[in-house]
């Protein structure tokens, strides 16, 4: 395959992270209609190359496309999110449950290290918001790979894009960056105990406080 036959492929992929990321941040708004002449002309490209990135965005579910009047950023209705929540729970919880069971030390002291890392985001007085939401996603995917199946790996990253277009309002809350915390130290303890029941419990406790913070 040629470099040419390539091109086109990675120019839709770049376009469609960019978008991603401005959508996260809110730099594109749930809801928001999508000007793709606009957006063309602003990274210099035609719009084939945009509209395969929409289509990527839409089969990720941050896109909405409807007929004849072009994309919109998805707006998460309250069940959308109850939805990714119970999903996410029972696929993240399953593989705490394995990790308990099957991961090395050297893993056990990778997840410790990241958990630390939280702590330190989490400091009274010094709470990097922001920081805590980077580093606690690095957790759970670390925890994923660790349980190692990627047809789960898959569903969550993009049942996690879904939930990122809500990720402020939990975070936000009024205590919940604690909450989150000791949720953590639970599930962590959980693991070391090797105790796999434990660890499913707690982490699907984690995901039920977590679409009550959310909503």
């Amino acid at each position: 395959m040629s470099a040419a036959t390539l091109t086109p492929r990675a120019l839709y992929e770049e376009v469609a992270e960019l978008l991603r990321q401005r959508i996260f941040k809110r730099e594109l708004e749930p809801g928001s209609w999508i000007d793709e002449l606009k957006l063309a002309e602003e990274y210099g490209i035609s719009r084939t190359p945009l509209r395969e990135a929409l289509k990527v965005l839409a089969a990720e579910g941050l896109v909405t496309m409807k007929v004849r009047r072009g994309a919109y950023v998805t707006e998460v209705s309250d069940k959308d999110l109850a939805d990714v929540y119970h999903l996410l729970s029972l696929l993240e919880s399953d593989a705490a449950g394995v990790v308990a069971e099957r991961a090395t030390e050297a893993e056990l002291n990778e997840l410790e290290a990241l958990h630390a890392e939280l702590e330190t985001a989490a400091r009274p007085g010094h709470v990097d918001r922001e920081n805590f939401f980077a580093i606690n996603e690095r957790f759970h995917m670390r925890l994923l790979a660790i349980a190692n199946n990627r047809w789960r790996d898959q569903v969550v990253a993009d049942l996690r894009k879904v939930m990122k277009l809500n990720r402020h309002n939990s975070l936000l809350k009024s205590g919940r960056i604690s909450e989150s915390l000791k949720e953590h130290r639970a599930v962590m303890a959980a693991i070391k105990e090797r105790d796999s029941a434990s660890a499913m419990a707690r982490m699907q406790q984690h995901f039920r406080n977590g679409l009550e913070a959310a909503g």
